[in-house]
């Protein structure tokens, strides 16, 4: 992948090249702003290629935004995908940078007030140094960035949906309606009712729930993302039907209240239209940025799929994350030594038992997965008698006892090893498992989980390996994309028989 997409400056000609292409893998990573216009562009964008000498480059929409270029109503750069790049390879510095990136997309998300200095204490830095590497690495500073992040949901709130504007300004982190508004006009020289083209009063929120567009970068193999999950769908919380995913969402996962999602792949497209719940509203932000990593749309799937050139597997393949990380722990849980469908059922008999009603759109999507609240109180005898055994109960109940510890190890793109070693500190958790939840919970691209038994079979078949060390020998030649390696691995196999291979 040409080099202007991780190093600054930009390569112009190159870039030219790739606009003049329209070559979606750079989408997300390049942006075009036209001079003769004052707007800026996706490379992919359909309208009429600008002469060369009127574009300006830019790797992203904040630094576009900065030198006062407007997006473009066409190709829409609020739905692009993300950078998608792994920290496992960057210096210390753009580690450092990438992560105060992703710290200011949760607060964008979330509607959190500006917090450079607790975002510094957290990564370990001071403010200033942040600042500094910041600046250097993005081209605008954090709050330049943090801006355009608020203004750019505001701008897909507000095309996408049905939202009042004064909710949408909340949603975007906008605790004014008046900055809001001051902050649209002087970014997008329009105000956001006109960009929305309503009259003065907004039409009312629908029971239909709020609908909002995802692009993503192809290839995507959609079939193999909708199997894998398919597959672990627990009855009565997720379902997938054709291109769509359904499922419920249990309170204080993505927002205080539950509600639910549905995610369509359209065909023919490279954008997934995502639909939830109205009670989700005022959390749009994080379900947007959860609904992201759940479905890794952000992925770079030329890179990736160019470093696993000799595994089998069909192009575009996906990490699929998760929704509700304790979920997924309780899931990988029941699932030891067990079938598939015996972890299903388990499952099942664990949501009926401790789950909530929930209220979907769907007949056969009733309930939410039992909160962490409700199994630190459970007693063993209470779960086990489901079927589960002893050890795996009281696991699950000391799961659920320690997630106020476990939870803030779950933000995107952390260091893996902290939440491993918290997971491997409880009882019934093994490294294989905690490797598990970081490489799907985390979206962890480098996970590799050890002594996992599909993996071991797989490589022995394609390429003789007879141990762990000699596949961990051979996997370094995948990094940093060996949890995608594990996947084609797994894929390669005709049957799954236990939940802990794949």
């Amino acid at each position: 992948m040409p080099a202007f997409i991780t190093t600054a400056p930009i390569d112009a000609n190159a870039a030219y090249q790739a606009l003049t292409a329209r070559d979606a893998r750079f989408d997300g990573h390049l942006f075009v702003g036209v001079t003769s216009t004052r707007i800026y562009c996706r490379p992919i964008c359909r309208v009429r290629l600008p002469l060369r000498k009127n574009c300006r480059f830019f790797e992203t929409p904040a630094q576009a935004e900065a030198a006062a270029f407007r997006p473009c109503m066409k190709c829409r750069p609020e739905i692009a995908p993300g950078a998608g790049l792994p920290w496992t390879v960057m210096d210390a510095s753009r580690t450092l940078a990438c992560q105060a990136a992703d710290g200011l997309d949760a607060q964008a998300a979330n509607g959190e007030a500006p917090g450079l200095v607790t975002l510094a204490q957290r990564l370990g830095v001071s403010d200033r140094h942040l600042r500094r590497i910041f600046q250097a690495e993005h081209g605008v500073t954090p709050l330049q960035y943090l801006q355009t992040r608020r203004l750019l949901l505001a701008k897909q709130l507000l095309t996408d949906t049905t939202l009042p504007v004064a909710q949408v300004a909340l949603a975007s982190g906008f605790n004014s309606l008046r900055r809001f508004n001051d902050a649209f006009v002087a970014s997008y020289r329009m105000s956001p009712s006109r960009l929305r083209g309503d009259a003065a009063e907004d039409p009312p929120l629908g029971t239909d729930g709020v609908t909002v567009k995802l692009g993503y970068r192809s290839p995507f193999d959609v079939a193999a993302l909708l199997r894998f999950i398919a597959m672990r769908a627990i009855p009565g919380i997720e379902q997938v039907e054709g291109r769509c995913i359904r499922r419920t969402l249990r309170a204080g996962t993505v927002a205080a209240d539950a509600g639910w999602v549905e995610a369509e792949f359209i065909e023919g497209a490279t954008v997934v239209r995502l639909r939830f719940a109205p009670a989700l509203a005022a959390a749009s932000g994080r379900v947007v940025a959860a609904a992201r990593r759940w479905l890794d749309l952000d992925a770079v799937p030329h890179a990736i799929d160019t470093a696993l050139a000799n595994l089998p597997g069909a192009p575009g393949l996906r990490l699929p994350g998760s929704l509700d990380a304790f979920e997924l722990l309780v899931r990988a849980v029941l699932g030891q030594q067990v079938t598939v469908a015996g972890a299903r059922t388990l499952a099942r008999r664990l949501v009926k038992r401790f789950g909530e009603p929930a209220d979907t759109p769907w007949p056969g999507i009733t309930r939410t997965f039992p909160a962490p609240s409700t199994m630190a109180l459970a007693t063993l005898e209470s779960v086990a008698e489901l079927g589960i055994i002893r050890s795996r109960a009281g696991a699950i109940i000391g799961i659920a006892q320690a997630w106020g510890e476990i939870a803030p190890l779950l933000v995107a793109r952390a260091a893996p090893q902290p939440l491993i070693e918290r997971l491997c500190a409880l009882r019934g958790i093994g490294p294989w498992t905690a490797h598990y939840i970081a490489m799907r919970a985390l979206g962890w691209p480098d996970a590799f989980p050890p002594k996992d038994v599909a993996v071991l079979k797989a490589m022995k078949q394609l390429f003789g390996t007879a141990s762990q060390r000699e596949a961990d020998a051979h996997a370094q030649a995948w990094q940093p994309w060996r949890a995608y390696a594990v996947l084609r691995l797994w894929n390669t196999l005709d049957k799954t028989p236990l939940e802990n291979t794949p």
